[in-house]
């Protein structure tokens, strides 16, 4: 049985919600939870923006093509999603990260990425 980590964002609160529309998260929960078994740590609740979904596809993860065979609707500018930590981090690298909400960003993004970087792309900043 796949045990969530406790529910407590970068901040050291409760986990909020990220996205349900569309629903996000390596639960497909609405929240960016994970476990041992998120290899790909999705726990950054990040807004995308047009820059960012082109480096995405760029880069290899094209999350802006909708794929009705896995019930994916295609992200566009605005839409919230539980992005990897380390493409966060890749991203924020390369100068087009996208922003972030963090009461919605696991605690567990913070063994990839440090705190000032989330916060310095902070969506309520």
């Amino acid at each position: 049985m796949i045990r969530k980590d406790p529910e407590i964002n970068v901040l050291g609160g409760a986990l909020l919600p990220c996205s349900n529309d569309p629903v996000t998260g390596f639960f497909r929960d609405g929240h960016c939870n994970t476990c041992a078994e998120d290899h790909g740590s999705h726990t950054v609740c990040a807004v995308m923006t047009a820059e960012f979904l082109a480096y995405s596809k760029y880069v290899g993860n094209d999350l802006s093509t909708p794929m009705p065979q896995f019930r994916f609707p295609g992200l566009k500018p605005g839409d919230r999603w539980c992005l990897c930590a380390g493409r966060f981090l890749q991203a924020h690298d390369e100068g087009c990260a996208p922003k972030v909400d963090l009461n919605a960003t696991h605690l567990r993004a913070l063994e990839i990425v440090p705190l000032a970087v989330l916060e310095e792309h902070s969506a309520t900043a």
